[in-house]
């Protein structure tokens, strides 16, 4: 079996190779970080009997995404598991406050990082009758809050692109899954915040965040699931978070 993971150099990208090598997925690693790319390959390769190829480029760039799948080798060619997870949020301003880069930089990653997978992966999947999409969406996707109306507004395309997908895949064997997280601790917050640990320390100040491994889990269940069943989504929070925007900062301890 080989799954292909983009944004795996970090956070849940990184936590769903981990779950996959230890459970023998062979893997195609993707990110723009090469070194870290590298260096994962390195520590999973020690701990796990499994094949790794790492496969550097920005999804954004469909030129370049393109060429690297068309390089792939023949022995990596047939995919059994796509995973979108590259994407990121910038910035907690306004609406009509984010700049143009930063709203560029949230759609061509979040969207079009995507489109551009989906495109050069699901055809291959489709002409070997087996395959398994999972995008990585959020529980942003589900109503906007403060701060956040770009990014709110790209997990809502992931939800429609992945409910159009597996429509339009249902007279196939392929199945889609979209993972919506709550509040994971990760470097996510550290981009939002242009680099300030504390302000993104603080997101989960008196909570017990998920972490990269809890959202693995879910998608381990997805993709491990008998091939009749086809789980459409997981929405996971912490158990301190009801809603996007609702959280109980009285710490809970495990």
């Amino acid at each position: 079996m080989i799954a292909l993971i983009t944004g795996a150099s970090s956070g849940i990208g990184m936590a769903c190779a981990e779950k996959l090598a230890a459970n023998g997925y062979d893997l195609l690693l993707n990110a723009r970080n090469e070194s870290a790319l590298n260096e994962l390959k390195g520590e999973l390769e020690e701990k796990y009997n499994v094949r790794i190829l790492n496969i550097p480029f920005d999804v954004r760039d469909y030129a370049l995404a393109k060429e690297g799948i068309s390089a792939l080798p023949d022995e990596w060619k047939d995919i059994d598991v796509l995973i979108n997870n590259a994407g990121l949020v910038i910035g907690v301003e306004k609406e009509y406050e984010v700049s143009e880069s930063d709203w560029h930089t949230m759609i061509q990653t979040n969207i079009e990082g995507l489109l551009n997978m989906t495109q050069l992966i699901v055809p291959g999947m489709i002409s070997n009758g087996k395959g398994h999409i999972v995008n990585i969406g959020s529980i942003a996707g589900d109503a906007a809050y403060p701060g956040g109306a770009v990014y709110c507004a790209t997990k809502s395309a992931v939800k429609a692109l992945t409910d159009g997908l597996r429509i339009d895949l249902v007279d196939t064997p392929l199945r889609v899954t979209n993972i919506k997280p709550g509040m994971v601790e990760t470097n996510f917050s550290v981009i939002r915040f242009r680099g300030d640990k504390s302000s993104a320390d603080n997101v989960y100040k008196g909570i017990v965040p998920l972490s990269g491994k809890d959202v693995a889990e879910s998608v381990y269940f997805a993709v491990s699931s008998p091939l009749h069943v086809q789980i459409a989504e997981i929405l996971l929070m912490p158990t301190q978070q009801a809603t996007a925007t609702i959280v109980s900062r009285n710490t809970l301890s495990e």
